[in-house]
């Protein structure tokens, strides 16, 4: 690997979008204002980033670990093992490539990663994409020089507020929108009629995609199509239900093609989906996980639905009301505009590039 570079950033991260889409627009946008960057990713080889990272055209090397799980696994009595192992990688990793900056995104493997880049000498940048921080963010406050957050409420759960910056949620310097009637037909769906896109990030969403399947039919009958993007653990379950009207998708590398298909959303309020609707202008209806910490992703939600910019159903109440919510909005044309008008008040378009600028200056310290 060559390292004459004087720019040499180094990216841990990942597990799921929310985590390494993130990383991709700062790196993006880096390439952009240094094109002599060596840039480096580091992740796991069995989650999105193995495939996202190379898409993208950034390097990728992977090293063994894996989270902590809550409940009683043989897979947390590898957890000190794969610790340690994962630990010697980065370091490994991290002496050849000597990165200036290291940027984590959160997720457990950028706790190796960060802490070896750390250990040898460089600066560190953490993301927080969340309202509330995850564990491995805020274990590695301590070693950063700058914490940048996407929600003012992120800043009460770090103990070091000097290092807090309010920069927004990076978005990919790709996310564009497209010709809305080319868009739905690259999915080989009518253009003439209007489209409900589901999404339920890169993994799914189990709820979400229960209910769908409970009320297909229901919303095939309304006269509608669906661009279900059920995510990579249900795509065999669900892809059987692929119709004329109905197209089913795993994951979608090209999000603006998806996006710019929609004529009305249903998603999970994660802080990337956010960021992403947010800055295109979208309407969506935010079905908030219940499976995350501190309620972060209804309180997300709520923040945006208490400005008019977004509409909410609760994850326990979806099956019951999706198709009277759908069918409330999907055809309201001066509705959907004005949720498009409100929740663009919320975009940070700029985040991607004031991130990567800190991080070329910090390198530029060494």
């Amino acid at each position: 690997m060559n390292t004459k570079s004087k720019y040499r950033f180094l990216f841990a991260g990942g597990g799921t979008g929310g985590h390494i889409f993130p990383a991709i627009a700062v790196a993006q946008q880096i390439r952009l204002l240094q094109p002599d960057a060596q840039i480096l990713f580091v992740g796991t080889k069995n989650k999105i980033e193995a495939t996202a990272v190379p898409f993208n055209g950034f390097e990728f090397k992977s090293i063994w670990i894996s989270g902590f799980q809550r409940k009683k696994t043989v897979e947390n009595l590898l957890f000190p093992l794969k610790i340690i192992i994962g630990t010697l990688q980065s370091l490994w990793i991290n002496i050849k490539f000597q990165p200036h900056v290291a940027i984590g995104t959160g997720a457990y493997v950028s706790g190796p990663a960060i802490w070896a880049a750390n250990f040898i000498g460089a600066k560190i940048i953490l993301l927080e994409q969340n309202s509330y921080p995850g564990f491995t963010n805020r274990l590695l406050e301590k070693k950063a020089e700058q914490i940048h957050i996407a929600f003012e409420d992120s800043k009460k759960y770090f103990r070091e507020k000097e290092k807090i910056k309010l920069s927004g949620n990076p978005i990919r310097i790709n996310l564009v929108l497209k010709n809305h009637k080319e868009s739905i037909e690259h999915y080989n769906l009518d253009s003439t009629k209007l489209v409900l896109l589901i999404l339920g990030g890169s993994l799914g969403a189990r709820s979400i995609n229960k209910a769908v399947f409970q009320n297909l039919q229901k919303l095939i009958e309304s006269d509608i199509q669906i661009l279900w993007q059920c995510g990579k653990l249900y795509y065999d379950e669900y892809k059987h239900l692929e119709s004329e009207k109905v197209k089913v998708i795993p994951f979608a590398d090209d999000m603006s093609i998806l996006y710019s298909a929609a004529d009305l959303i249903l998603a999970r309020s994660g802080a990337t989906t956010i960021a992403e609707v947010s800055f295109l202008g979208l309407p969506v209806i935010f079905v908030p996980s219940t499976n995350v910490a501190e309620n972060h992703q209804y309180i997300n939600a709520k923040s945006i639905v208490d400005k008019d910019g977004a509409e909410l159903i609760e994850d326990k109440d979806l099956n019951s009301v999706l198709i009277e919510k759908v069918n409330e909005l999907i055809n309201n044309s001066n509705r959907k505009e004005i949720l498009s008008k409100n929740i663009k008040l919320f975009s940070k378009p700029d985040a991607a590039n004031l991130i990567a600028k800190e991080a070329i200056k910090l390198s530029e310290i060494l």
